[in-house]
């Protein structure tokens, strides 16, 4: 599969996966849902939700690092900066030959293209919170947290081959 192709399906999953509203309430059902469904697979992730500034839900799984959390603030960054998923903005990245750090000027220390941050829009407005999850190999971190919200707003989304 090509990055182009990838670029084009996440581009659907984005596109697909809007909510027709989001508060606490529904970031506590989606992060319970997440961690359920991690807990069971047993994934050493954490999970982290944000809405605008605030974290409504934030858990640690069993085997998940300290890092995990650092890595999940810096690819959360990634996505209020460009309103986009963390994983689409560094495969554009790498399709493009550059990086955010060359084009946008942003520290490494805050910033991370990795897979695994996730815009959280409602109908009609730009991004508002994120949902990450960091632990994983990075496509996984994307995928897993497409899968979930895909089940949670009873969607059909395209799926990043393995």
């Amino acid at each position: 599969m090509t990055i182009e192709q990838d670029l084009a399906i996440i581009a659907e999953q984005e596109e697909a996966l809007v909510f027709k509203q989001f508060d606490a309430s529904i970031a506590w059902q989606i992060g319970s849902q997440l961690r359920e469904e991690a807990t069971l697979a047993q994934l050493p992730v954490v999970i982290d939700i944000w809405l605008g500034d605030q974290c409504l839900f934030h858990a640690a799984l069993p085997g998940a690092a300290v890092a995990n959390a650092e890595w999940a603030r810096r690819k959360r960054n990634v996505v209020r900066l460009m309103n986009k998923s963390s994983y689409a903005v560094g495969l554009g990245y790498q399709l493009s030959g550059g990086s955010i750090f060359e084009k946008m000027g942003v520290p490494v220390a805050d910033y991370a293209t990795h897979g695994g941050a996730f815009p959280v829009r409602i109908h009609n407005s730009s991004c508002i919170g994120t949902i990450t999850i960091s632990g994983l190999p990075q496509r996984q971190d994307h995928q897993f947290v497409v899968d979930q919200l895909a089940i949670y707003l009873e969607r059909d989304v395209p799926v990043l081959p393995d």
